[in-house]
């Protein structure tokens, strides 16, 4: 009984600390569309990012950023994170398909506005462990709205 009491005083605790930390959600978009969520861990931030590739699958991506320089409004940030993706396409006459996960890092910059509102710029660079590939061409534009 005391187990299960301290489990949830635990997980209240948590959502509680969580609800109180600002966050963010919107759109990125780069080579595909994704839909991003922001949770703010002190200075730090961690993102979910969720989205297309142009024509070919859906990914999943979290990164944990930590914030290394603020000037007034803005934000400059990098961190690593990981990445797992479904993807099939035609490769010459090929149809190709399956699973990958990879390691992915970013660095980038947000700017916050007074109203509730944040535009980012970063590039997200990852390699894909499966397939052996490696995506340098992730630039990304970020519109979200904090709450």
């Amino acid at each position: 009984m005391k187990k299960a009491l301290l489990v949830l005083v635990a997980v209240f605790g948590l959502t509680a600390v969580m609800m109180a930390q600002p966050r963010a959600i919107g759109l990125r978009i780069g080579y595909g569309a994704e839909v991003s969520y922001q949770h703010s861990m002190g200075e730090n931030f961690l993102e979910f990012d969720g989205g297309l590739f142009l024509n070919h699958g859906f990914y999943a991506t979290g990164i944990y950023n930590f914030v290394f320089a603020s000037e007034g409004d803005f934000n400059f940030y990098a961190g690593p994170g990981a990445t797992v993706g479904f993807y099939n396409y035609d490769d010459n006459g090929t149809t190709k398909s399956g699973l990958d996960v990879g390691a992915s890092g970013m660095i980038g910059m947000e700017y916050n506005f007074q109203i509730p509102l944040t535009l980012s710029l970063d590039w997200r660079p990852t390699f894909y462990f499966l397939d052996g590939g490696f995506a340098a061409a992730s630039f990304g534009l970020g519109v979200r709205y904090r709450f």
